[in-house]
């Protein structure tokens, strides 16, 4: 198997296991994966490259999840970036808030793979998951 030509796609997420796994899951299904390890990073890192798609925690050092968003947010060049928001809360209002905050769509962790690939390919066809 060659490279990945498939979308881009910028992973922030501050444990090095789910990060790695991550990052394995989404270059298997073909996609070109950059990794980072915190909301710093990641602005940092969005600088640098045009991803297609922003997966990051919620609950991340500095910077976390939904400051990023909203700093992403604030930006005319990020404002139709696709953010997938990943978060070990499963309630509804957390979801809800990090929606308002900018998120495209919200993922509860443990993710299903399924659950996660089919939110992604939405997101990268342009809709909302």
């Amino acid at each position: 198997m060659g490279h990945p030509t498939g979308p881009s796609i910028l992973v922030a997420e501050d444990e090095p296991e789910i990060r790695a796994n991550l990052q394995r899951l989404l270059r298997l299904e073909g996609y070109r994966v950059s990794v980072v390890a915190d909301g710093r990073a990641a602005l940092a890192a969005l600088q640098a490259q045009r991803p297609d798609l922003l997966l990051t925690d919620a609950m991340m050092p500095e910077v976390d999840g939904e400051t990023l968003l909203r700093l992403l947010r604030a930006e005319a060049r990020y404002a139709s970036l696709p953010v997938l928001l990943l978060t070990a809360r499963a309630d509804t209002e957390d979801h809800a808030r990090a929606l308002q905050a900018g998120a495209s769509a919200v993922v509860t962790k443990p993710f299903q793979r399924a659950v996660l690939l089919d939110c992604i390919r939405g997101l990268l066809a342009g809709g909302s998951a």
